[in-house]
This record gives C-alpha cells, sequence and structure tokens, in this order.
C-alpha cells in the first residue's frame, strides 16, 4: 500500500496512501480519531470502478499535527486541497466520511470545480438552527476518556471488537485501523496516532465551524448518505445538508448506522458505485 508525503499550505507533513484500483481517480476522507488506511477494505470494493487514494487528514494516522496545533476544520478543507495538488488529481471522486465529508465540502468551496463528484456519508455539517452544543461537548468528553495505551496492538484490538462503539465495525476495518492507528512507544507498548486530546479539539471546532451556511455555492453533483440505523439527529443533519445544496441527492444505506463504511464496507460501496454510475449517465 504505497504512501506519500504532501505538505500543507502552513508546511504541516500529511501522507496520503494509495489503497489501489483502476479508473478514474476517487480520494477517500475518514471520519474524526480514523485515519484513510481502516478504509481499505472498502476501497477494494471499489477498485473496478476507481483508483482510490485515502489521505489521513492532519493529527489522524501517519500525518503530522501542525506546529501551532491548529485543527480548525478550514485547516482540514486545506489538507484536502494540498492532498490533490501533491497528487495532481484533476476533479477526481470525492468520498467523505463525517468529518472527512465535511473537508471535500470545505475543499470544494475554497476551490470550486476541485471534484467532479462528492459522496458524502454522514457529513458532520451541522445546520446552524441544530447545532447542539451539549451533543459535540458529550462527543469531545469522550474522546478525551479514551485509552490511549495498550500493551501491544492485539490487546487493543480485542479490546475494540469487544465492546461499544467499534465493535460494529467490519473486522478487516477493525484489524487496520488498529495496525495504522498506533505507534510504538518508545517506552513500549503501542499510543494512538490521534491523541485523544487532539480528537476532542476536532470535535470542538466543529461548532465554530459554519460551512453549512455555504452550502448553496456548491456547484457539483453530491450525494448525501446516510445508514437507515442512524439516530434520528444523525439522519436529519443529513437531510438538512442535501436540502441545501442545489441538486444534491439524498440516499439511505439500509443497515448500517454512522460508522457505515466501516461498518459495511461492501453495502456502502455499492451505493459509492450508483452514484458513480448516475453521475455519468
Amino acid at each position: 500500500m504505497p504512501s506519500r508525503d504532501v505538505l500543507a499550505t502552513d508546511g504541516t507533513r500529511l501522507s496520503v496512501h494509495d489503497l489501489g484500483g483502476s479508473g478514474r481517480p476517487l480520494l477517500l476522507v475518514h471520519a474524526t480519531g480514523f485515519h484513510a488506511r481502516a478504509y481499505a477494505p472498502l476501497a477494494s470494493h471499489l477498485a473496478r470502478h476507481a483508483h482510490v487514494y485515502g489521505l489521513d487528514l492532519r493529527a489522524h494516522g501517519a500525518s503530522d499535527r501542525s506546529a501551532a496545533g491548529d485543527l480548525e476544520w478550514s485547516r482540514f478543507g486545506e489538507d484536502v486541497l494540498a492532498a490533490l495538488g501533491g497528487l495532481a488529481l484533476e476533479r477526481p471522486i470525492g468520498v467523505g466520511h463525517s468529518c472527512g465529508g465535511a473537508a471535500l465540502v470545505l475543499a470544494e468551496l475554497a476551490r470550486p470545480k476541485s471534484f467532479a463528484l462528492l459522496y458524502l456519508f454522514e457529513p458532520m455539517v451541522i445546520p446552524a438552527p441544530a447545532r447542539r452544543r451539549a451533543g459535540v461537548e458529550r462527543l469531545a468528553d469522550q474522546a478525551r476518556h479514551r485509552r490511549a495505551r495498550f500493551a501491544t496492538r492485539a490487546e487493543a484490538l480485542e479490546r475494540y471488537a469487544s465492546r461499544a462503539p467499534l465493535a460494529v465495525l467490519d473486522r478487516a476495518c477493525l484489524a487496520a485501523y488498529v495496525e495504522h492507528g498506533f505507534v510504538d512507544s518508545p517506552d513500549g507498548g503501542v499510543v494512538l496516532a490521534c491523541d485523544p486530546e487532539d480528537e476532542a479539539r476536532v470535535f470542538e471546532a466543529a461548532l465554530r465551524c459554519q460551512v453549512d451556511e455555504r452550502l448553496g455555492e456548491l456547484d457539483c453533483p453530491v450525494v448525501v448518505a446516510f445508514g437507515s440505523s442512524s439516530d434520528r439527529f444523525s439522519r436529519d443533519v443529513a437531510a438538512a445538508t442535501a436540502a441545501g445544496i442545489d441538486g444534491a441527492v439524498l440516499a439511505a444505506v439500509d443497515g448500517v448506522g454512522h460508522f457505515g463504511p466501516l461498518e459495511d464496507p461492501a453495502r456502502v460501496a455499492g451505493s459509492i458505485v450508483a452514484a458513480i454510475e448516475a453521475a455519468r449517465a
């Protein structure tokens, strides 16, 4: 799985991974706390339809955190544009999950016509009337209390596979998340690549991201997908996001929740392929 580094506008080193496949380019951007290589099983189901690249946003996976610790969501949009430039990708398909979906929207708004199609699975684009500080603060608090250190990756995998919320993940996705989501500690054991404090700050920065107010400026085909098993708030946010984008399609993916692309990669890949084929028609 070849990887290469690109530099964001502020000099932060970002890691981009070639997840394989053939055909038109597709850039995949992960959810908060995850990393691109956790989505390798999803990419494998897209291999006949696209050449998939995955970006690790700053402070995630193999990418660096910025020297200033800047985790504002506008920076994530810049990270996406840096990946496009570093790989010389011209109008690829963009697939984003949660925070990754918002990052793609921010990139497209900053540089229109960067993408030929955006497929956004429950993008964290919270409309102002529905913005719920308590909910975001709960996610941040949970992140801060996340266990960051294990003796081995095997111990981490066993723990995650046996309890919520990650027990719902496809086993191959979970294994890839653990394999590449931890780094070896000099004093023994392994630690999360995405520091829990950074993850918490990413959630808190969502409260300051007002990308929902600019959705009407998007001028490329957009599919907003949601899991039929997701909670009501997530489904409502997806619907509101689609409603704010002229011509956007709202698509339900049966049998999955918010972790959909990592929960049932084959099913979500089918939804992505359908979106690609519809855009060609």
